[in-house]
């Protein structure tokens, strides 16, 4: 599949369920109204879907949500798409996740053919990381993650940089992801769906301060390692891990975007930061053949847009698209 400005898409991020058992101050709102169960696709229908893009040259997916692994009888989705990778249709199966319910799923994910999974933590402090998440646990996460260590499964923490919040705690994320072995990507307050209490613009860190900071107390060599998303590398010299920089509004990765993102009621969105989207669900819906939904997938291809137009100043505070990160999928 390639877009209109010669971008080969061959990345799927979807979003199996907008619920999550978090409500992390930067992604939604507290009294969070979810989507009605009716709108939402069955296993089956996403598996189908799934299917329909890697016939198309879709090589990694990435399961995502809300928080993916509280959606019910997620593993016979994660088991069907593992299966890709067996018969060598598909690269890599990741999931992104707050990490809650990774004690009771790691193993089994190993087992399904994941290898790699990205883990949202923004603090090691316990008091802390109960008022970014308002419902979290920290020593749930820390479990979950000694649990998927276990399992084999390659970790990466993804960690937002918020100003005030947790940027006195960055050099103790470096240390311990390096000691323990994770890799750590630092990623900038993104302007998507209200969230009530702060404005972004009180919680957005630009990520070239925090790395220039980082870089008088770290060795930062740049580094050629990608995984296919938009984080740029660097490795510490002092703990030979790689830290990594997802910079959306300081510096965006749009020329090189590979990626397409699925809601989990059908919704194609082209691009993250665009409202601009495509309805997979009624040609899914309309016919058993795949004919229809193809052609549809191959159209809202066509519509990609050259990039995103984030921004968060005194001016733009206010989200830039009115969903929140839990639809799309990050």
């Amino acid at each position: 599949m390639i877009d209109p400005f010669g971008r080969t898409v061959s990345y799927l991020r979807v979003s199996v369920t907008d619920r999550c058992d978090f409500r992390c101050v930067y992604c939604m709102a507290e009294d969070m109204t979810f989507l009605p169960k009716a709108d939402v696709l069955s296993l089956e229908e996403l598996d189908r879907l799934c299917n329909a893009f890697i016939r198309q040259g879709v090589r990694k997916l990435r399961l995502t949500g809300g928080e993916p692994l509280v959606r019910r009888n997620i593993m016979w989705l994660i088991e069907r798409l593992g299966r890709q990778i067996e018969r060598g249709a598909l690269d890599e199966l990741t999931l992104t996740t707050n990490g809650s319910q990774l004690a009771k799923y790691a193993t089994a994910l190993k087992a399904a053919g994941v290898r790699r999974i990205n883990v949202s933590l923004d603090t090691l402090d316990e008091q802390k990381f109960a008022a970014i998440t308002r419902w979290g646990r920290l020593g749930q996460v820390m479990d979950g993650l000694e649990a998927a260590k276990r399992a084999g499964l390659k970790v990466k923490i993804n960690t937002v940089a918020l100003k005030g919040v947790n940027d006195g705690e960055f050099d103790d994320l470096v240390a311990w992801c390096g000691a323990e072995g994770h890799d750590l990507t630092f990623i900038e307050v993104m302007p998507m769906g209200e969230i009530g209490g702060e404005a972004r613009l009180d919680q957005y860190l630009p990520l070239s301060r925090v790395r220039a900071d980082l870089a008088r107390r770290w060795s930062l060599a740049e580094s050629d390692y990608r995984t296919g998303g938009p984080a740029r590398y660097v490795t510490v010299g002092e703990t030979g891990g790689r830290v990594g920089f997802i910079t959306p509004l300081t510096h965006n990765f749009c020329e090189s975007c590979n990626r397409v993102r699925l809601t989990c009621t059908g919704t194609l969105y082209m691009c993250l930061g665009q409202e601009d989207a495509a309805d997979l669900r009624a040609p899914l819906r309309a016919s058993e053949s795949d004919e229809l939904l193809d052609g549809a997938i191959l159209e809202a291809i066509g519509r990609k847009p050259k990039g995103h137009d984030f921004v968060i100043d005194r001016s733009h505070h206010g989200p830039a698209v009115p969903r929140h990160m839990s639809v799309t999928g990050g």
